[in-house]
């Protein structure tokens, strides 16, 4: 669909979201970790959070910082410290959000338009900026 949504099931029910990020871009960083996501999976309790995703993602995004909280971070930062250390270097250089996608090992970061990070990383990590 090209748009965001709110995914359930196992990702294939797909609903649209009011969500505008064109002020901002996204990098990605992928440190050619494999992540077991059995393993992932394995080291979680889920539980249901204060507020749900859709009413996090409506209010400012400044916010999400500290609602909006992937479960398998936890067990994987343990795991592969190198991992965090990409999120904490995202926020280091002003990303507005950041987080692992999924059960990782990819840390995504959003970053307004106007702010150009001088990230570095080992040359071995996959780095794209994806302007929306």
């Amino acid at each position: 669909t090209n748009k965001p949504c709110f995914a359930t099931g196992r990702g294939e029910l797909l609903q649209p979201l009011s969500l505008n990020l064109t002020a901002y871009n996204i990098v990605l960083v992928h440190p050619g970790i494999h992540v077991n996501t059995g393993w992932a999976f394995s080291q979680t309790t889920p539980a249901l959070p204060a507020k749900s995703i859709q009413q996090v993602i409506q209010q400012p995004i400044h916010t999400w910082k500290d609602e909006l909280v992937n479960d398998f971070e936890q067990p994987v930062f343990s795991a592969y410290p190198e991992i965090a250390e990409i999120k904490k270097s995202l926020y280091q250089n002003n990303a507005v959000y950041a987080s692992m996608s999924g059960s990782g090992s990819t840390v995504f970061g959003i970053f307004e338009k106007t702010n150009s990070p001088a990230l570095i990383f080992p040359e071995t990590y996959f780095v794209k900026t994806v302007a929306l």
